[in-house]
């Protein structure tokens, strides 16, 4: 769904996914400087938007997903996944709950399947889910102070009137350097159909280790206990001498072996171009690599021998 502010001054539609909001507003070096002192909003206004309500929502939540639902208070934002059997991820969405329903944000295109999903699962249960994407909108807002970075689900009908409130405004891809650089992964940018939790530093954030049984949940049991995850995602520092970034999906080797593939990639404001990848958790951690033709250097995101992330999440 086209955003209305892409007819604010100065801006550039994006591409691929994200192309339905604005990549930058003239600057997105400015635009990622700015979001880093607190200021400013990002309009996300193309993910979906799913809406689960009734009185069994949470219980029901909790049984079916990765997350530690039952008892969510109100107001508390929450990420959480639906695994296959095999513990590979197939949704991913964070959300709220407002006492009567909990309403959570997923990928462009995401929606949809999440609600099917869901649906069929619902047997006897007392809840309700609708796709919310033409009524409501993401935008996301960075740290200030005591104020955490935060997203915000606004009526779409008043996303210009939030906009001049909230502003200035922030293109994706100032969002999204700054998200590689947190090393915080997207669900089928960054990852395959054979990802798991352990791999992408989604134990702790998404993934509650002290709660009953969900379908996956012994995939993500077993590789916690005992380690050594698969493969492991890390950030890749670029040789920027090229100018340009690697095409994503495109083979990581080392030496002449394919370790890996490269997920999305951007132009940080301090680090220069980085980017996400999945590599084998066996690839030391110093060794230099090389992406679409590039030399990489690698930055630990998630712990190669216990698969969880290194740093905290912001």
């Amino acid at each position: 769904m086209t955003s209305p502010l892409l007819h604010l001054p100065g801006a550039v539609a994006g591409d691929g996914i994200d192309a339905p909001v604005a990549a930058h507003y003239g600057s997105f070096n400015g635009e990622q400087r700015v979001l880093e002192t607190g200021e400013g909003f990002v309009d996300l206004s193309h993910r979906d938007v799913i809406r689960v309500e009734g009185p069994d929502r949470l219980s029901w939540l909790h049984s079916l997903t990765t997350q530690f639902f039952e008892g969510l208070a109100p107001g508390v934002w929450t990420e959480a996944l639906v695994l296959s059997p095999q513990g590979h991820v197939e949704h991913a969405f964070a959300g709220v709950d407002d006492g009567t329903a909990f309403v959570a944000h997923t990928e462009p295109g995401a929606g949809q399947p999440l609600v099917d999903f869901l649906d069929r699962m619902r047997f006897m249960m007392r809840v309700e889910v609708t796709l919310q994407t033409p009524e409501l909108a993401v935008a996301w807002r960075p740290s200030s102070g005591e104020r955490p970075a935060t997203y915000d689900l606004v009526p779409r009908s008043r996303l210009v009137a939030y906009a001049e409130a909230a502003g200035p405004a922030a293109g994706s891809w100032a969002f999204e350097a700054l998200r590689i650089a947190r090393g915080e992964p997207r669900l089928g940018l960054d990852t395959d159909h054979r990802s798991i939790p352990n791999e992408l530093g989604w134990i702790g954030p998404a993934v509650h280790l002290d709660k009953g049984c969900y379908r996956g949940q012994e995939t993500v049991a077993r590789v916690h206990t005992l380690g050594r995850p698969p493969r492991r995602l890390t950030l890749l520092h670029l040789d920027g001498s090229e100018n340009r970034l690697p095409v994503r999906g495109s083979e990581i080797t080392l030496g002449e072996k394919a370790i890996g593939f490269v997920g999305t990639s951007a132009r940080h404001y301090e680090l220069g171009p980085i980017g996400l990848a999945l590599i084998k958790r066996n690839v030391p951690v110093d060794a230099a690599l090389t992406v679409d033709g590039m030399p990489a250097a690698q930055e630990v995101i998630v712990d190669p021998e216990v698969g969880l992330h290194v740093r905290p999440r912001r």
